[in-house]
């Protein structure tokens, strides 16, 4: 039983590791922000939870699944955070194509700086 749970573990690695490659590349060969954004997060964040899974199965420990968990749930809970940041700094720095947009949510809120002398 236990090479079968190292048979998975490796099958996990493995696509958890090209998952990874494909959001690098992804970051190298993707043209504008939002695809971008797209391929920092998504693929990203789903290979490492397959590679924590992969871990927790090949070792089998009760310690290391609660020392694993965390690290999904803070990857989980950053990568969303950060992605949404960065598109926002960069609808505001004009760097995104404003046509290519289908809802522009942010037209309205758009900040305006305050007038100099109050």
């Amino acid at each position: 039983m236990t090479d079968v749970f190292d048979i998975i573990a490796l099958v996990l690695i493995a696509v958890g590791a090209l998952l990874c490659l494909s959001a690098a590349i992804g970051l190298v060969r993707f043209r504008d922000v939002p695809t971008r954004l797209h391929a920092a997060t998504k693929p990203q964040v789903l290979g490492m939870i397959l590679i924590c899974l992969a871990i927790a199965l090949s070792l089998r420990s009760w310690p290391v699944v609660a020392f694993l968990v965390p690290v999904v749930l803070i990857q989980l809970a950053t990568a969303p955070l950060s992605a949404h940041m960065v598109g926002r700094q960069a609808y505001r720095n004009g760097t995104i194509a404003r046509r290519s947009l289908y809802v522009d949510e942010l037209a309205d809120s758009r900040e305006t700086p305050p007038a100099a002398g109050g």
